[in-house]
């Protein structure tokens, strides 16, 4: 059974489990929009059964064996010109919570899995409620690898495969969530310019050579930085381009 963690001041203190879920963004969403709900809600699940990933991808997690979960964000102090900032403190929560579990190196890949030798170890998908020139409600879906030993994607891996020890969810998920409220508070407080500079210092390949796809198109490109909207600045040839999340792809 998940339990409320004590150490944060709000992330998590309202938790509302559902054994099967469709989606627990979707039921967030719901949520939020049916009555006013308290900032820092959790809604997580055991088994969700149509997990939402970035560009309408399905997030496969096996029943029991993974953390599954959204949280309801009220980041109204934010512009509109700045909700990718939400991404970039989700991230590096993330990757704070896994670097302490892990050897090695852990990357963001633009512009929200996180990878660990490579492969993906989670994913985050943000739905924003805009109300005017404000961010209303911002519904963070979570799904993070931890038991999972067996995949479909030869691409992905989980926490315990890469510590070769299995993991208590309801006691990581506390950790998770302290880290989240750490990383969200310094974005409250204004700490744009020395968050977005972890995020790309955390970026992979960045400063690297590589292939992209965009338009049915394959070319050959560096990552340079991320403009005010989060798009992806792409240096190719003499030229720099940005793309948005649909606009381009690694090859």
């Amino acid at each position: 059974m998940y339990k409320i963690p004590a150490n944060t001041l709000f992330v998590g203190k309202n938790l509302v489990f559902v054994p099967d879920c469709p989606s627990t963004n979707t039921l967030a969403l719901q949520m939020s929009q049916q009555s006013p709900v308290k900032e820092g809600t959790l809604v997580i699940t055991d088994n969700q059964t149509a997990g939402k990933g970035q560009r309408g991808n399905v997030w496969e997690a096996e029943p029991r064996q993974n953390l599954t979960f959204s949280l309801i964000l009220k980041p109204g102090f934010l512009g509109i010109n700045k909700q990718f900032y939400l991404n970039v403190v989700i991230c590096l929560a993330l990757k704070d919570y896994l670097k302490d579990k892990i050897p090695g190196t852990v990357y963001i890949k633009w512009p929200n899995d996180i990878l660990v030798h490579e492969k993906k170890i989670s994913g985050v998908l943000i739905e924003n409620q805009l109300q005017g020139a404000v961010i209303s409600n911002s519904i963070v879906g979570i799904g993070l690898n931890m038991n999972q030993k067996k995949f479909v994607s030869e691409t992905a891996t989980s926490v315990s495969i890469v510590t070769g020890e299995e993991q208590i969810l309801s006691d990581e998920l506390v950790l998770i969530l302290s880290h989240i409220e750490a990383r969200y508070l310094r974005l409250r407080a204004g700490e744009h310019n020395a968050l977005m500079m972890e995020y790309l210092a955390s970026l992979y390949r960045r400063h690297e050579k590589h292939e992209f796809t965009s338009d049915g198109k394959v070319f050959l490109g560096e990552i340079l930085d991320l403009d005010e909207w989060g798009k992806l600045r792409i240096k190719i040839d003499d030229e720099v381009r940005a793309f948005g999340v649909k606009e381009v792809q690694y090859v």
